[in-house]
C-alpha cells in the first residue's frame, strides 16, 4: 500500500493516474480528512493502513507563478521547507521508507563549460547566496532539512510538462504568454518523473537525492521551434532582449534557468526520454482541455 500526499495537485495527478493503470493499491490521502503535517497522526494513519511506502508530492508553489509565493511567505516555508521534516517524522516513527519530490530550482546555470549540475554540487539559488527567489530558497531549505534523514529518496522535478494541456504544464505556459524569455534548461516529462520515481522503490536503488530529468537540455528558442512545427500552436513567439527586461517588466522575483545532470539516475538502469523527443512525443499526442 503507497500513500500519497498532494495527490490533488499537479504532480500528484501524474502519481495517482500511474498507480491506478498500474493496479498498485494507493491512497490519496488529503489535509481535509488528515493534518498530515502533524507526525503523529500520520505515523498513526500509516501504521494502520499499513503502508510500505509514501510519496510527497504536496508542497507550496504559488498561482499562477512562484511570484506568489513572495505574497505568502508563511504558507511556502511550511509547505516547502517544515512539511517534508514532519513527515520524516512522522514515517521514521512508522518504520516507512518514502519519497520527496524536491526541485531542481535550488540551481541557476550551469557548471562550468556547460554541464549539469550533479547531485554532489552545492545548491547555488538559495537564501544562503541571497540570490533566489523565495520559492527556491525554501526547496532548497527543504533538501537541508532532509539531510541524513533515513531511507528517503529526493527526487528533484525540473520544469514539468505532458501532452494534457493546463496552465501549470510548461508547454501551455508557453503557449499563453505574451513574451518569452529564452533560457537554457533541464525539462522534466512528469509522466517519465512519476514512473521514473517510483521505479526507485520498486528497483530498491540507494536512498539518496536524484535529478529526475530528460537527459539533455533545451532553450526556450527551441521549445517553441518544436511547438510551432507541430502545429498545435502556430502563432509567432516574441521574446524579451534579455533577462533584465523580463525582470523589470514583468516578473516580481529572480527565476531559476539552470542545467542539471542526471546521470545519476541513469546509472541505475532508470531511463528518461531525452528531453528533445520528449517533447515531440508530447506534442504529436496533445491533448486539449
Amino acid at each position: 500500500m503507497i500513500y500519497l500526499l498532494g495527490g490533488n495537485g499537479y504532480i500528484g495527478r501524474a502519481y495517482q493516474r500511474l498507480l491506478a493503470v498500474r493496479g498498485i493499491p494507493h491512497r490519496s490521502l488529503s489535509r481535509a480528512e488528515l493534518d498530515y503535517a502533524d507526525p503523529a497522526l500520520l505515523a498513526a494513519a500509516l501504521r494502520a493502513g499499513r503502508a510500505t511506502f509514501l510519496i510527497n508530492a504536496a508542497g507550496y508553489t504559488g498561482k499562477p507563478n512562484v511570484d506568489a509565493c513572495e505574497l505568502h511567505k508563511a504558507e511556502t516555508l511550511l509547505g516547502n521547507s517544515v512539511l517534508p521534516g514532519r513527515i520524516a517524522d512522522a514515517c521514521e516513527a512508522a518504520g516507512i521508507p518514502w519519497g520527496h519530490v524536491s526541485s531542481g530550482c535550488i540551481y541557476t546555470g550551469a557548471r562550468p563549460g556547460g554541464a549539469g549540475f550533479n547531485e554532489n554540487d552545492a545548491p547555488n539559488f538559495t537564501f544562503r547566496q541571497n540570490n533566489c527567489s523565495f520559492y527556491s530558497g525554501t526547496k532548497a531549505l527543504g533538501e537541508e532539512v532532509l539531510a541524513d534523514r533515513p531511507d528517503v529518496f529526493i527526487w528533484r522535478l525540473r520544469i514539468p510538462f505532458d501532452r494534457h494541456d493546463g496552465p501549470r504544464n510548461y508547454l501551455s505556459k508557453l503557449m499563453r504568454y505574451e513574451r518569452l524569455l529564452d533560457a537554457a534548461n533541464s525539462l522534466s516529462e512528469l509522466e517519465e518523473f512519476a514512473a521514473a520515481t517510483l521505479s526507485c522503490w520498486e528497483k530498491r536503488i540507494p536512498f539518496g537525492t536524484y535529478n529526475v530529468t530528460n537527459p539533455g537540455h533545451v532553450t526556450t528558442r527551441e521549445v517553441a521551434g518544436l511547438i510551432h512545427e507541430s502545429g498545435v500552436c502556430t502563432r509567432e513567439f516574441t521574446f524579451f532582449n534579455d533577462e533584465a527586461e523580463f525582470m523589470r517588466t514583468v516578473a516580481k522575483t529572480p527565476r531559476s534557468n539552470c542545467i542539471l545532470d542526471s546521470s545519476k539516475l541513469l546509472a541505475t538502469g532508470i531511463h528518461l526520454t531525452p528531453v528533445h523527443n520528449a517533447l515531440r512525443k508530447a506534442l504529436q499526442s496533445w491533448q486539449r482541455t
